[in-house]
């Protein structure tokens, strides 16, 4: 895996120490595949080198940046230090069953982190809290929640449309 790529891209997805192989390897692919920056905040429940993951990743792991963050408090020194305009640094947006904003009804902008936690536990209230925004992808009672990896590419895709559809316009989104 590589150091971060020093242009800023549309979007970073952070993955909250994640521990099933698979959807992260599916979630990296995925960044590769759309332009997306990625960030891992550890510790992971598997080893980076899991066959699992690398199997899931293919070799479109190779064309990715990927920031790796020994915990949470080490991300947000760096996301602190990821400056938008003069003044903000980026926002984080999580993804979660707790939220009470749609995802299609949030407004994406530029530099946004989408933040997914754990398949097995989400997020703590302190990961929860120090989020800028939050979304919810609505599902139908009495069903709890999606793979992490279906929600990611969701809301990505969503947050990805919205951008491009600003840029086309010249209307910046805003929340």
């Amino acid at each position: 895996m590589s150091e971060p790529q020093s242009q800023q891209r549309p979007l970073t997805l952070a993955l909250y120490q994640p521990d099933i192989p698979q959807n992260c390897g599916t979630m990296l692919r995925m960044c590769a595949c759309l332009g997306v920056d990625a960030a891992i905040i550890e510790p992971a429940g598997f080893p980076v080198s899991d066959r699992h993951f690398r199997r899931a990743g293919m070799d479109y792991l190779d064309a990715l940046a990927i920031a790796r963050h020994v915990s949470f408090a080490a991300f947000e020194a760096w996301r602190a230090a990821q400056i938008v305009d003069s003044t903000t640094c980026r926002r984080l947006v999580l993804l979660s069953t707790k939220a009470a904003v749609a995802y299609t009804q949030f407004a994406f902008r530029p530099g946004d982190i989408l933040l997914v936690g754990r398949e097995s536990a989400g997020v703590p209230d302190a990961v929860h809290a120090a989020a800028d925004h939050r979304v919810l992808i609505p599902i139908q009672p009495p069903l709890r929640s999606l793979n992490v990896a279906v929600a990611a590419a969701m809301v990505t895709g969503e947050a990805l449309r919205q951008i491009a559809l600003a840029d086309a316009t010249g209307n910046g989104a805003t929340a």
